[in-house]
């Protein structure tokens, strides 16, 4: 039984997007059922230890285009985990461009952890978040983010940077806090090819990057350094089954197959090398999975081993097939981000200690 438990639903492989570097497969319709849902769902509240957390996530594809099954999958979650004494954390990722009334429901619902993806200036964004018909999607989504802050609700933005876009990354986060943007998720595409050159630009884009952080706070927030800040002061985070890897989160596609994560469902294909045994209609409560331990022997002479984020097992399997294993990339953007947050805070602990709390890290 799990204090925490992560699912999350991948929907539907559909999208009305084409985004140019998207990771999750050949974009078919092929909706998620409410059986499926409901199986997956009943199975995650089972493996909860009394009074435990549920955090559900939902997924695409684009989730909002199955916006009716969404809304469905929420209630049903808050109502049993209230009748069983459980808590209940709602997260969902979406491309910002959907609004129609039944979407527009479900990013107005409370408690939701809505997160859109952006990324940062329009012609960066437009660059690769595409529709079929090649047009670029930043004013929709830019649109659908204006609206959300009119009515009170302020989502995460989540900011895709690649080699071709790296250098443009601070400017970015600048921009989208003119825009009355507060919280910036980068997030590195490590499904890309990086180059030497292109990891000196990241290490380049990081250090700028993270003055444009310390400048805005207490009332902005970007979630490389927020993390690797709540770690040099020692400041508990949330408690959270994210990357548990299929030892306390499962991923579900559409056609009920399981896995570690989301971000390595692809499109379900038979043989998929991430796919976990078992289906979402089993039986019973999910089991951990047999996988490697988080960790590679190596890392424990790193300097700042204990300080590291590169446990992520779903990213180290994407770049080098191991899930214990980081690659020169991930150690590289997690030095930088260590050592940059460290320079910028310097010796100004007690004045930024209560800042930081301020952005969702708990003393």
């Amino acid at each position: 039984m799990y204090d925490n438990f992560h699912l999350v639903l991948m929907v539907n492989h559909a999208c009305n997007l084409r985004c140019h570097y998207c990771y999750t497969g050949a974009k078919s319709n092929r909706p998620m059922s409410r059986a499926v849902a409901v199986a997956a769902l009943d199975r995650a509240l089972a493996s909860l230890a009394p009074g435990g957390l549920l955090e559900l996530g939902f997924f695409g594809g684009e989730p909002l285009l199955e916006a009716p099954l969404v809304a469905d999958v929420i209630q049903r979650a808050s109502d049993e985990t209230r009748a069983a004494g459980l808590r209940l954390r709602v997260n969902l990722t979406t491309n910002g461009t959907l609004a129609d009334p039944v979407a527009w429901q479900v990013m107005l619902l409370p408690g939701l952890g809505l997160h859109i993806s952006h990324d940062g200036l329009p012609e960066i964004h437009d660059r690769h978040r595409r529709g079929p018909d090649g047009r670029g999607s930043s004013a929709s989504v830019l649109d659908t983010i204006g609206r959300l802050l009119a009515s009170g609700r302020e989502p995460r933005v989540v900011m895709v940077v690649r080699p071709d876009t790296v250098a443009d990354f601070p400017d970015g986060i600048a921009w989208l806090r003119r825009q009355g943007i507060s919280h910036v998720d980068p997030s590195l595409d490590i499904w890309a090819t990086w180059t030497a050159d292109d990891a000196r630009r990241l290490e380049t884009a990081v250090a700028q990057a993270a003055d444009v952080w310390f400048a805005g706070l207490p009332d902005s927030s970007v979630g490389w350094f927020d993390e690797k800040a709540a770690r040099l002061f020692e400041i508990a985070a949330e408690p959270t089954a994210r990357c548990g890897y299929g030892n306390g989160q499962i991923a579900v596609a559409p056609s009920g197959n399981l896995y570690p994560c989301e971000r390595v469902i692809n499109s379900d294909a038979a043989d998929n090398p991430a796919r976990l045994p078992g289906h979402a209609f089993d039986a019973g409560s999910f089991r951990p999975q047999p996988l490697i331990a988080t960790g590679a022997e190596e890392c424990s002479h790193c300097a700042i081993h204990n300080q590291c984020a590169t446990s992520c097992r779903c990213s180290n399997f994407i770049r080098t097939g191991d899930p214990s294993r980081p690659d020169a990339l991930l150690c590289l953007l997690d030095r930088v981000c260590f050592r940059e947050t460290a320079r910028v805070l310097g010796a100004m602990r007690p004045a930024c200690e209560p800042s930081l709390v301020s952005l969702g890290a708990r003393p």
